[in-house]
């Protein structure tokens, strides 16, 4: 159980952090800037919430939950510790992943093929919800930029490039299942 009885502690006013088993960290150091934007993107996450409601709103829920764990999964290094560490870390697992493929699939089931690329906007919840893709995206390239110098759970990566599917999809959802979606019109304004 987290317990937070003083949220400044002064630790870093210098400019480190520290990371979940402990080590000191700049706080402009690759693994806390993935994971940073995970946390960036769950507020992105809540943002478009205000704009959802039933079964939308409970797996952007479900979401906000597993960012939260894939934060927890990036800010402890060291995979090989796992086995002896007096606290076994959160780890993103294969069926997060699951989840998200089955829902994109139910989502996608009832969408017309896309004969163009859209544009971000629509309703408020698909703008949202293209934003949230593009800060997935982004979090997607930094996580796999730390997995180049450092050892990275397969799965933080594997979930956030379905994840960013999974906002796409959501987003034409939210945009009348894809009949209000704004498309793109090559060259429109030359």
């Amino acid at each position: 159980m987290v317990v937070l009885n003083k949220i400044y502690t002064r630790t870093g006013d210098k400019g480190t952090t520290a990371l979940g088993n402990g080590n000191r960290v700049a706080k402009h150091d690759a693994r806390v800037n993935a994971y940073g934007t995970s946390d960036e993107l769950n507020a992105t996450v809540g943002m478009a919430r205000l704009h959802a409601a039933g079964d939308m709103d409970n797996q952007l829920s479900a979401i906000q939950n597993d960012l939260f764990d894939l934060g927890a999964d990036l800010c402890r290094p060291d995979l090989a510790a796992d086995s002896t560490a007096e606290y076994p870390p959160l780890r993103m697992v294969e069926s997060q992943v699951k989840r998200l493929e089955a829902e994109i699939d139910v989502m996608n089931a009832n969408l017309e093929p896309l004969r163009s690329f859209i544009l971000p906007g629509g309703s408020a919840l698909a703008a949202h919800l293209h934003l949230c893709r593009t800060v997935a995206r982004r979090a997607e390239r930094l996580a796999t930029e730390l997995a180049e110098a450092e050892e990275v759970n397969a799965h933080v990566v594997t979930y956030l490039n379905r994840l960013s599917d999974w906002f796409f999809v959501a987003s034409r959802i939210a945009n009348n299942d894809g009949k209000d979606d704004v498309l793109w019109v090559p060259g429109a304004n030359r």
